[in-house]
């Protein structure tokens, strides 16, 4: 496709500031919180994650589409954000195991993307405005129109989106005759976690984001976790709920994410929305208890208060951020529970965290 053919496009953000760019050739609108990504590699795993549903993904890689999509490297059942911002879009593709290529498969789900769009200039207002939501559209002769539908489109603070993503009836994962069973609680979860638990000997059955304690107790299992996802954690209070009565039995769990910030808030830990979030895949942390650190995947938009963490009796910082010093990582002191606010599972991203599957499997037998 030559580039005078295409469209023009917009980006329209909810302060009033417009970048322009070009369409892929799929016209239409978008609407969602936009945020960005600086991972260099693995843009299907990120389309796919559950936890960027009704996001607009800013890459800041120069090029997205270049080595196609493959069917093997999508995390959940389709695309999960709202549309894409892109600088240069490859309508080309080279890679001996692509099945085809990325306009193709955006046509299939019907997502809108825009390219020829400056990501820099783009990522840097963002960085300094915070992230706030936008529209995207191949409309640009309709700007007050476009307006009119972003004031519609509610606030990611207070948004529950687990509901959108999560499972609707429970389904299994692994052996049946593995030595170790685990209740998951769905609220977004990334196919690769499943992976890794599977692949250490788990047979995991994966419930709803509504699931009780007494649901996921059900299956008799020896531990919990709950996964990461998509919105603000505050409204999920089943999952907090659940969380406080895994919690007050002191059965093994572990959290990742959206997990992680329902553990903090099971404790009385708040949490809040950050200025721009963390997304990318050399996200630098620091693990306080073995002093070593890590290059980590992450994708969140909220944390938890770092200051009633360190004030709370129970619970203890095992991982910093070493950009911000946000809380990374927490455990609580005399219970079987851990938590991080990142993805070890990473998909796409590096493996250094991947100890914390097997930490998770080795409280568990501790206490078979």
């Amino acid at each position: 496709m030559k580039y005078q053919q295409r469209k023009q496009a917009l980006v329209l953000l909810a302060d009033g500031t417009i970048f322009y760019g070009k369409s892929v050739g799929i016209e239409g609108t978008a609407t969602g919180e936009i945020c960005f990504n600086t991972g260099m590699t693995g843009y299907q795993e990120i389309f796919t994650d559950p936890s960027y549903f009704r996001q607009l993904m800013v890459t800041t890689n120069a090029h997205i589409g270049n080595y196609g999509v493959n069917s093997q490297e999508v995390e959940s059942d389709g695309i999960k954000i709202s549309g894409l911002i892109c600088r240069n879009f490859s309508f080309t593709h080279s890679r001996p195991d692509s099945e085809g290529n990325l306009k193709d498969w955006f046509e299939k789900h019907n997502l809108v993307a825009i390219s020829d769009v400056d990501t820099r200039a783009l990522v840097s207002y963002i960085r300094d405005n915070g992230a706030m939501n936008a529209v995207i559209s191949t409309q640009v002769d309709n700007v007050e129109e476009l307006k009119k539908q972003l004031q519609e489109v509610p606030s990611m603070e207070g948004l529950e989106l687990a509901s959108k993503v999560s499972t609707k009836e429970p389904y299994f994962i692994g052996e049946e005759d593995a030595p170790i069973k685990i209740s998951a609680l769905d609220i977004g979860i990334k196919k690769n976690i499943l992976r890794n638990l599977a692949k250490r000997g788990a047979y995991i059955k994966v419930y709803p984001y509504n699931s009780s304690f007494q649901d996921l107790n059900s299956f008799n299992p020896d531990g919990y976790f709950i996964s990461n996802g998509p919105g603000d954690p505050e409204p999920l209070v089943d999952a907090q709920n659940t969380a406080k009565q895994i919690i007050e039995k002191d059965l093994p769990l572990f959290g990742i994410c959206l997990g992680h910030q329902v553990i903090a808030l099971a404790n009385g830990i708040s949490t809040y929305k950050m200025h721009n979030g963390h997304r990318g895949i050399n996200h630098p942390v620091k693990n306080l208890i073995t002093g070593k650190g890590e290059i980590t995947s992450q994708n969140h938009g909220f944390a938890i208060n770092r200051e009633e963490t360190e004030a709370h009796p129970d619970v203890e910082i095992t991982h910093v951020h070493l950009n911000d010093n946000t809380v990374a990582g927490i455990k609580m002191k005399n219970k079987n529970v851990f938590s991080v606010q990142y993805h070890p599972e990473a998909s796409p991203g590096p493996n250094d965290a991947e100890y914390l599957f097997d930490q998770f499997i080795e409280n568990i037998k501790k206490t078979k």
